[in-house]
């Protein structure tokens, strides 16, 4: 039997309406609020689920949480999907990385030795069987990396189906701005108070405005999307990593015929203008990579701010009696299903803590 215990989730993107939706499903009264909810840095997203090609030899725990994600996204995007009535976007479309010139070749080699050290998935392809797989990619590139553990998701259908799980579960989101939090409390910017039993900020960026102690500080990347058009075709099947002359681009496509191409990272403080450099240089390195760029439609630009810790980590545990669920920078989609798995436990435990007092 249910308790139906009061949690209020302050913070509406994909982590805190993951976690919204979780504690719903397992008998919580929720209440999310966000001034601007479904926006900031999980609408900018690019919604690569990609551990593997993401990984760096320094940070092996972000590596092994990236595992643990990945494996739970099959079944968390068909749970999603059956919740909300509508499908989230997943792809189970293995990755491919290409490498430009000979350099960027150096680079990817150093690239399949790093993730076979680690006994991970990866399949090196030459120019003639990259061009069989992904025929859009420039005739000239060195070589591909084909690499099945790593996935996409449409990070905005995400957020439709997760508002929509929200909406046949009956918890409302505010519009207000919070300016405090307690273990009990909630308060916004209007004068509202919200009481709760439970408290879970999952406020990206701001988090640590209302939760003292928790180091992120906002990392911007910038994206454009276009639309594959009559004259490119279907472009593109699958995730392309791109090695471009030392740097690096991706380029993500959607099943409604966009596709995403990003993402810089500029330690900006909270600017989110979209600046000509930023924009200039994504397209320069997408239309080497993938010629027929060039025949898209330019749908859209936009700068999110990625919450980033100290170390990379997410920050998911309980501060002063309150959930905090931050922190998890690049890889928020990635993480989304063991972030809200997490906050169940977190919930949980501080529901049997306070039982115990």
């Amino acid at each position: 039997m249910t308790d139906h215990r009061r949690l209020v989730v302050v913070g509406a993107g994909v982590i805190g309406l993951s976690s919204a939706w979780r504690a719903a499903q397992s008998g919580w009264s929720v209440t999310v609020v966000d001034p601007h909810p479904m926006h900031g840095a999980s609408w900018a997203a690019a919604g690569m689920l990609a551990p593997i090609t993401e990984s760096t030899p320094a940070e092996p725990e972000l590596l092994a949480l990236g595992l643990r994600a990945v494996a739970l996204w099959p079944q968390f995007a068909q749970q999603l999907a059956d919740s909300a009535g509508q499908p989230c976007g997943f792809q189970d479309a293995a990755t491919v990385v290409v490498a430009f010139d000979r350099d960027d070749r150096v680079e990817l080699q150093r690239l399949q030795a790093q993730l076979t050290d680690h006994s991970l998935p990866v399949e090196p392809l030459s120019t003639s069987q990259l061009r069989e797989l992904e025929p859009a990619v420039c005739a000239q590139a060195a070589a591909g990396l084909l690499v099945p553990g790593d996935w996409s998701v449409d990070n905005r259908s995400l957020l439709g189906a997760l508002d929509a799980a929200l909406y046949r579960l009956e918890v409302p989101t505010l519009r207000e701005r919070v300016v405090a939090v307690s273990e009990n409390q909630v308060v916004c910017a209007s004068g509202l108070t919200l009481q709760a039993d439970a408290v879970l900020v999952a406020a990206g960026i701001d988090t640590p405005t209302l939760v003292p102690g928790t180091d992120v500080r906002p990392v911007k990347g910038q994206i454009i999307r276009v639309t594959m058009t009559a004259a490119t075709g279907r472009l593109l099947n699958r995730t392309i990593r791109g090695l471009v002359r030392g740097r690096h681009v991706y380029l993500v496509p959607r099943s409604n015929g966009e596709i995403v191409i990003g993402a810089t990272m500029e330690e900006r403080g909270r600017d989110i203008s979209v600046t000509v450099g930023g924009v200039g240089e994504l397209l320069e390195d997408a239309r080497l990579l993938v010629p027929g760029i060039d025949e898209c439609e330019l749908v859209e630009t936009w700068a999110g701010l990625r919450p980033v810790s100290r170390n990379n980590l997410p920050i998911m545990g309980i501060v002063d009696g309150v959930v905090v669920n931050t922190g998890h920078g690049r890889n928020g989609i990635l993480l989304t299903p063991l972030a809200s798995q997490e906050a169940i436990r977190l919930l949980e435990q501080l529901k049997a803590d306070t039982s115990d007092g």
